[in-house]
């Protein structure tokens, strides 16, 4: 741990040398700064403000497990923990206030699944589809990648799956027409279209992938989703060096189950994101493993790439602390902590690859702090 203890001094050092001006407007006066020396020692200390988000099931025990990981690896980064909850009596509009006030602030957080009830009790809108409407976090990233040590049905996996979730079939505008008839509006916007279709090409870009996939059901659905893939198409001419395809959303689902293999990154509206998150994520070993990201033009939110609370597991100590501690490297590494992502990143892996300490979705008898303290452990 001595060698942590050095990143540490070093981390304080290279931060307290930075002009207090620098970094998302902190600066201040000398004689203002000397009478909040305290809050100046804590952002210091803290370094990068993180909101933080434990949200409902098993949320609060992955976040505990984040913690625990990032005070063992002396990661510089401060959480600023909320709770908003539609079924803990923790939701209102004023949390949802304070929530986003903090998210817009720190422009960084991360999230464990809010649930949403079923129950109509007048708001169409889950509190958390306003917080992802109030931020414009429009796309929604998901990385399907297998890991080494873990043998599933198909091994050597990766491909992303990028969503557009601010429109689409999750609008929120339903309503009774007549007794007994329900409609509910899928909307389908060109700016928010060609927006999602360019993030998905620049992405490929970025990190180069050479193939985009567009995903749709404009053989039924001509209008809406006959926009979208125009502007899909419209997109792809701009980008000669990424190949592009089309495919329809049911093909695509049996195309993933019996050749994953052919896919590189997906774009797709809403709905389809959904759910295609979900079998992709089933590939390579299960909602307790992927992580995911949302993003709009300010900021970014990590969380787990399949957003299921895992109602039945809570207090229980078995949940897989996997996906939401390598969405917490993603976040690192968003942060330019590149060191501290990869040192917490390949401690996680290690400990898969090893399979001396797997939970029960992984098939083995490990709990979630069992495994959290081996990540721990392989720290050093």
């Amino acid at each position: 741990m001595a060698a942590l203890s050095n990143v540490r001094w070093l981390t304080r050092a290279v931060l307290a040398a930075r002009n207090s001006g620098a970094w998302r407007g902190l600066g201040t006066s000398t004689a203002h700064a000397a009478s909040q020396s305290q809050a100046q020692d804590v952002r210091v200390e803290g370094a990068f403000p993180v909101t933080m988000l434990p949200g409902d099931g098993v949320g609060p025990e992955l976040m505990h497990a984040v913690k625990e990981v990032f005070k063992a690896a002396a990661v510089p980064v401060e959480f600023k923990e909320h709770h908003l909850s539609e079924v803990q009596n923790m939701a209102s509009e004023e949390k949802l206030e304070q929530v986003l006030s903090s998210m817009k602030e720190n422009k960084v957080a991360i999230i464990g699944k809010i649930y949403t009830p079923m129950e109509y009790k007048g708001e169409l809108a889950s509190y958390d589809m306003q917080l992802r409407r109030k931020l414009d976090l429009f796309a929604n990233v998901v990385h399907v990648k297998s890991l080494p040590g873990y043998k599933t049905r198909h091994n050597n996996l990766d491909l992303v799956i990028i969503r557009e979730q601010t429109e689409g079939e999750y609008s929120s505008l339903e309503h009774e027409s007549a007794k007994g008839v329900i409609e509910c509006l899928k909307i389908v916007t060109r700016t928010k279209s060609q927006r999602i279709a360019k993030f998905a090409f620049d992405y490929a870009t970025k990190k180069g992938r050479s193939k985009v996939t567009a995903v749709h059901k404009a053989n039924i659905m001509k209008l809406g989703d006959g926009l979208f893939l125009q502007c899909c198409e419209e997109v792809a001419e701009l980008y000669p060096k990424i190949k592009f395809e089309t495919m329809i959303i049911d093909n695509c689902c049996m195309q993933l189950v019996q050749n994953p293999y052919q896919f590189d990154v997906l774009v797709m509206p809403n709905l389809y994101g959904n759910i295609i998150d979900n079998l992709a994520a089933g590939l390579v070993g299960g909602a307790g493993v992927v992580p995911g990201e949302s993003y709009s033009a300010e900021y970014a939110v990590f969380e787990t790439g399949a957003r299921h609370p895992f109602a039945q597991a809570v207090g229980r100590n078995i949940a897989n602390p996997t996906a939401m501690l390598l969405s917490a490297t993603n976040m690192l590494r968003h942060l330019n902590l590149e060191y501290h992502s990869s040192m917490i990143a390949d401690a996680v892996k290690k400990v898969i690859k090893a399979g001396k300490v797997r939970t029960s979705d992984m098939g083995g008898y490990a709990t979630c702090h069992d495994f959290t303290e081996a990540v721990i452990a392989a720290l050093s």
